[in-house]
């Protein structure tokens, strides 16, 4: 069982950054998946990025790519999504997830989620 805390959401203007961190239970986060999704009002949640267990591999949606980067701490248990030039289109309840195995872009691929953290990006 893997717990996930998401923290570091709020309101910033449009080109400003926020740093989210995703806090993760358990003495096996190293052998987790990581992933980022959000969920704009009224829409469907969507894929962000997403970290392979060690951390050399990555993916990010094309809407973020050059502008987010995820990372993660395995000895922390704790992943980020540093998130740069925001955009008032970035405004969304932004998850973390966990699951074993390979990479996915998946919704539905993820075993564990946070609560989500709410980001605000103002024109």
């Amino acid at each position: 069982q893997v717990q996930l805390v998401e923290s570091g959401g709020g309101l910033v203007q449009a080109g400003g950054s926020l740093r989210l961190s995703c806090a993760a239970s358990g003495r096996t986060f190293s052998s987790y998946v990581m992933g980022w999704f959000r969920q704009a009002p009224g829409k469907e949640r969507e894929f962000v990025a997403v970290i392979s267990w060690t951390g050399k591999s990555t993916y990010y949606a094309d809407s973020v790519k050059g502008r987010f980067t995820i990372s993660r701490d395995n000895a922390k248990n704790t992943v980020y999504l540093q998130m740069n030039s925001l955009k008032p289109e970035d405004t969304a309840v932004y998850y973390c997830a966990a699951k074993r195995g390979t990479t996915s872009t998946q919704n539905d691929g993820y075993d564990y989620w946070g609560q989500g953290t709410q980001v605000t990006v103002s024109s």
